[in-house]
């Protein structure tokens, strides 16, 4: 298992030296105790408030880049306090990256509270994804009423199948402007195939061809 050990104090004062070190130092000898593998030893001063943290950060690049899939802390609350704690969690889980406590002297155990909030978000997400999907089949399908023919962006390759993709389809949004679409039901439809377009890009490309 390769595990991260994250220690943080809340503030900058001297004294909190040694609070940093004696975390490090239990965290390793449990770390060892339990053959995990130290990729990574993560040391902060801030407030557990803050989610905009260097170290925390640091921590959630490397866990997203898989480079550990557990972490070790001395408690919950070194992760973060309130909200922020809870915003942390609930992304190291989605990326299934088991917590360690030396507090729990095992996994993390989340108190029914804290779980019943962990529900609920992830069932927010669930349905804000599928919100953004019915959009992008909304937006699609009022294309296509409109005229609009989207396998004319789909292009044969070598690979056996695929798009070729244009940075920018002006072509595609003059054409579904003239049709009467919206610029957010443009940007919608044609992320839908693919092209990373917002409305504002997709106005302000329009408005520059129109100028020509």
């Amino acid at each position: 298992m390769r595990v991260i050990i994250y220690t943080r104090v809340s503030t900058e004062k001297e004294t909190q030296d040694s609070s940093l070190q004696r975390q490090q130092v239990e965290l390793l000898t449990m770390a060892r105790q339990w053959d995990m593998k130290v990729v990574e030893v993560i040391q902060e001063r801030a407030s557990g408030y803050e989610v905009d943290r260097e170290g925390i950060l640091k921590l959630l690049d490397k866990c997203k880049a898989k480079e550990a899939n557990a972490l070790l802390i001395q408690d919950d609350t070194r992760l973060g306090r309130g909200n922020a704690k809870m915003a942390i969690i609930h992304q190291l889980k989605k990326w299934n990256i088991q917590i360690y406590t030396m507090e729990e002297h095992g996994e993390l155990q989340l108190s029914e509270t804290d779980t019943m909030v962990l529900d609920i978000v992830s069932i927010v997400e669930e349905y804000q994804r599928r919100l953004h999907n019915i959009k992008i089949k909304r937006g699609m399908k009022k294309a296509v009423e409109a005229g609009y023919r989207p396998e004319k962006n789909f292009h044969p390759t070598n690979h056996g199948g695929g798009r070729k993709r244009k940075e920018v389809p002006i072509e595609d949004i003059v054409r579904l402007r003239t049709r009467g679409l919206t610029f957010h039901e443009i940007s919608v439809t044609l992320r839908g195939l693919g092209y990373d377009i917002s409305k504002a890009t997709a106005h302000r490309r329009y408005k520059e061809y129109v100028k020509k």
